[in-house]
């Protein structure tokens, strides 16, 4: 089978989509499906206020974006973009989590939040990922502005 991928920007749910099609036959491919976009340079363009609600209900349980608050089963995420993982001060990070020595930018926390438990094997993160390239990039763009 041949996945190819179409991205659009600005389109309205801003969902990109790839066909599912067999080599072999000659109709049209029939199904949709998401995929995993090879990098956030590929993904679509963020929402940070579509982001803000993704991590309300998906990563506030555990995480403070803003500078400054304390710590949760999670570390704050203050100052996120630029730091390197396991580094922030008085959170009890994963022996993994410490020795991964990760810059944390676009591009990595795109790929991690995919899937943490595959990025950073031992990390102590429960979180399974987020699986649709526009809600990673969207979170991305809410930490940008929240954890600066």
């Amino acid at each position: 089978k041949e996945l190819r991928c179409v991205v659009v920007r600005g389109f309205p749910n801003r969902q990109p989509q790839a066909e599912l099609a067999n080599p072999r036959s000659s109709s049209k491919p029939s199904s949709l499906h998401l995929i995993k976009m090879a990098s956030f340079a590929e993904a679509p363009e963020g929402s940070a206020a579509i982001g803000a609600k993704i991590f309300k209900t998906k990563c506030a349980q555990c995480h403070v974006a803003e500078s400054g608050g304390g710590h949760k089963q999670g570390p704050n995420l203050g100052g996120l973009f630029g730091r390197t993982s396991g580094t922030t001060a008085g959170f009890s990070y994963s022996a993994a989590n410490k020795s991964s020595a990760i810059l944390w930018g676009e591009t990595t926390l795109y790929d991690y939040l995919l899937n943490p438990k595959k990025y950073i094997p031992g990390t102590k993160m429960v979180f399974a990922g987020l699986k649709k390239p526009a809600e990673r990039a969207d979170l991305i763009a809410y930490l940008k502005e929240a954890t600066a």
